[in-house]
């Protein structure tokens, strides 16, 4: 048996340049959010983007792998702020997420920028999302002390 399931749900209408759609959470906690093309594409403009959420849900399981990771490493950190960046660009002619940036900035007493990089590395290798997008996507990692 899985240890958890989640479910989204889109209802898109028109067509795919004039269209729109909403995207709702089996949770609740997304709220109702509005998707099109060009929120994809040109301008957010308020909607969001399949990308934005890959990023925002790639930036939550990093920062829980790292966090995880520092604390047994016997440096629990304090705070922990990741950025992610998802990119959609044509490749072959075809549309592709080509690369996941992580920013991340943390404060973690007794730890120096070395040790820090080095299990920034160590955890983006235990993130569940990343091994979902590994052999796909190129997943960059820079981590900062603040």
């Amino acid at each position: 048996m899985a240890m958890a399931e989640r479910q989204a749900q889109v209802i898109w209408e028109g067509n795919l340049t004039q269209g729109n759609g909403k995207i709702t959470s089996g949770s609740g906690a997304l709220g109702e959010l509005p998707v099109t093309w060009a929120a994809r594409t040109e301008r957010a403009d308020g909607k969001t983007s399949p990308e934005e959420l890959i990023a925002a849900a790639h930036a939550a399981c990093f920062a829980m792998a790292f966090s995880n990771t520092l604390n047994t490493a016997g440096s629990p950190p304090q705070r922990l702020m990741v950025t992610a960046v998802c990119t959609l660009d044509r490749v072959d002619g075809k549309l592709k997420i080509t690369t996941m940036d992580l920013e991340v900035t943390g404060t973690v007493p007794g730890l120096d920028q070395a040790g820090f990089e080095r299990i920034a590395r160590q955890a983006e290798q235990g993130c569940p999302v990343s091994n979902a997008l590994r052999n796909n996507v190129e997943i960059r990692v820079n981590a900062h002390l603040d």
